[in-house]
């Protein structure tokens, strides 16, 4: 049974659908090496493709800083922008780089992402993640595209890289 409502006139109607909801992304990898090493790869906004094996280099636009909150990057395609994203924070003393999708075909809104380096007992621990909005039944394959195509693949990549070295 569909979920209702009674309306004045004393008549059930069917409840209003709900709008999008909103999901977290996590994931994360420990490697064998100093936080100050790793940052020195990950933390340049706008050089994603510099590390990311599936990633193609991005452009800054407008000739835009890429360390001031306010940059976007696009990334292309045969030609195409695929998706832009603005920077929102770069703290290289905290290591955070904190993004936000600012235009995309994926059905998502709201997608604001953190991708961060930390002390760990082994090395360091690197965490990507973003909260964002999107529909309940989309969240598999957000799920699938961000996070095991995108994170886990720049993630696996990323150890690999610190291992040979």
């Amino acid at each position: 049974m569909s979920p209702s409502r009674e309306a004045a006139d004393g008549q059930e109607r069917a409840a209003a659908p709900e709008g999008p909801s909103v999901h977290v992304l996590t994931r994360t990898v420990v490697v064998t090496a100093d936080p100050d090493d790793v940052w020195q790869v990950i933390g340049t906004f706008g050089g994603l493709a510099d590390w990311h094996p599936l990633l193609p280099p991005s452009v800054i636009e407008d000739d835009a800083d890429p360390e001031t909150p306010g940059a976007i990057q696009a990334f292309s395609v045969n030609g195409r922008v695929v998706i832009r994203e603005r920077l929102l924070e770069k703290d290289d003393a905290r290591r955070i780089l904190r993004y936000a999708i600012h235009e995309s075909a994926v059905p998502v809104s709201d997608y604001v992402a953190t991708l961060s380096a930390h002390p760990h007992d082994a090395g360091t621990e690197i965490h990507w993640a973003a909260t964002y909005e999107a529909a309940d039944e989309l969240v598999p394959e957000i799920e699938k595209h961000f996070g095991d195509t995108i994170y886990a693949t720049g993630l696996d990549a990323l150890k690999e890289r610190f291992t040979r070295q």
